[in-house]
């Protein structure tokens, strides 16, 4: 490591995202040791909690972003989009990086998670999401590796990846669209403890409309902070594209939330209850706050207008699968005399992940061609 990049590597925050993962590895460390029991706040009526709603499925939908610009660049040739190919690509495998390593601490017996890999369990939607996401990270991981390959030059790799690369890309889409409605769809084997607020058939198309919104919101955010620690220049027009693609996704979230609304009684949202007060909040920040603030030319022009609908975006789904997976059972789970509040050690080890998240991205930032242009795809 040369002097430079010293520098830029033993900056204040690099001091706190290591200090962030010492802190999370050590209540890892500490889980893997104990259990669950000691390390959280989990009971037999709440056996998913912090970990599992915002770092799995949270940082699932964070990873939209790489399916939705891979696909653009790789399979619709939108030229434009290319400069920020790679990020959004990597920002993706690490969102399914953090996620997988939620799961392994999150489950029972962590040391089982390869199960799935060998005991197939057809009939089982939990089985269906564990192979999605096993085989989406690894194709994350193939679409990321030419970074990797340029960094040390090889040049066959490079060459015979390129030839393979659209189809890659395909089987992801294919693979990010399956997982991201999957994962909606585990919630449907619980009608009877989830709110009419959130329940619905159509579950799984929801996360997946969410999710979309959320992806793009995630890219835009990513590429603006890579403008302003890295020296990443984007062009404006990529931006504007990815606030005119939420603009339309938000409004047929919007119409979709509405229709499942009146179906399931509107006063339920209205009734002052936990539940009902989440919804408002998820629906107000997350939906149409953001709309109506783009709908002014403004807020789809200015990148610093656009990061702050894209903070409420991010803010809204995550407070969806923070409702869907939390409080959508809270009066399930009051009848049955349980509660539930993560502890510290929860709240910790979630810091750690997302410290490591955003680690891994600066070095990759620092030491690996991040920034180049994606390879083109073979006959392009």
């Amino acid at each position: 490591m040369n002097s430079a990049q010293e520098n830029r590597f033993w900056t204040p925050n690099t001091i706190l995202l290591l200090f962030a993962i010492l802190v999370g590895g050590g209540v890892a460390l500490y889980r893997l040791f104990y259990g669950l029991g000691a390390a959280t706040n989990l009971n037999d009526t709440y056996p998913w909690g912090l970990w599992l709603a915002f770092d799995v499925l949270g940082g699932v939908a964070m990873a939209a972003g790489g399916f939705i610009i891979a696909a653009a660049i790789y399979l619709f040739n939108w030229r434009k989009y290319r400069p920020i190919g790679r990020p959004a690509i990597l920002t993706a495998f690490l969102g399914y990086l953090m996620a997988v390593i939620a799961l392994f601490l999150d489950i029972g017996h962590p040391f089982r998670l390869w199960h799935p890999i060998a005991m197939w369990q057809i009939h089982s939607i939990m089985w269906v999401v564990a192979i999605h996401v096993v085989l989406y990270t690894t194709t994350l991981a193939i679409e990321s590796s030419p970074m990797l390959f340029e960094r040390f030059n090889k040049t066959r790799a490079l060459t015979a990846l390129s030839k393979i690369m659209v189809g890659v890309v395909a089987f992801g889409v294919m693979l990010s669209t399956l997982h991201q409605s999957s994962l909606g769809a585990v919630f449907l084997i619980a009608p009877a403890r989830m709110s009419p607020l959130w329940f619905s058939e159509f579950l799984p198309y929801m996360f997946l409309i969410s999710a979309i919104a959320m992806g793009l919101a995630m890219v835009g955010t990513e590429a603006m902070l890579s403008e302003r620690f890295f020296g990443h220049r984007v062009d404006i027009e990529i931006y504007r594209g990815l606030a005119r693609g939420m603009l339309i996704t938000l409004a047929i979230l919007l119409v979709a939330k509405i229709f499942f609304l009146i179906r399931s009684g509107v006063g339920s949202a209205f009734n002052g209850s936990l539940p009902g007060n989440m919804y408002l909040l998820e629906i107000a920040l997350g939906i149409i706050l953001p709309l109506l603030l783009l709908t002014n030319r403004r807020f789809r022009t200015e990148p610093r207008a656009i990061l702050g609908v894209n903070i409420l975006v991010i803010t809204g789904v995550l407070l969806n699968r923070l409702n869907v997976c939390l409080f959508a059972m809270q009066g399930y789970s009051t009848a049955q005399g349980a509660g539930y509040f993560p502890s510290l050690m929860e709240f910790l080890l979630t810091l750690g992940i997302i410290a490591f998240g955003i680690f891994l991205y600066k070095m990759a930032a620092l030491y690996l061609p991040l920034f180049a242009k994606p390879i083109e795809p073979s006959g392009r």
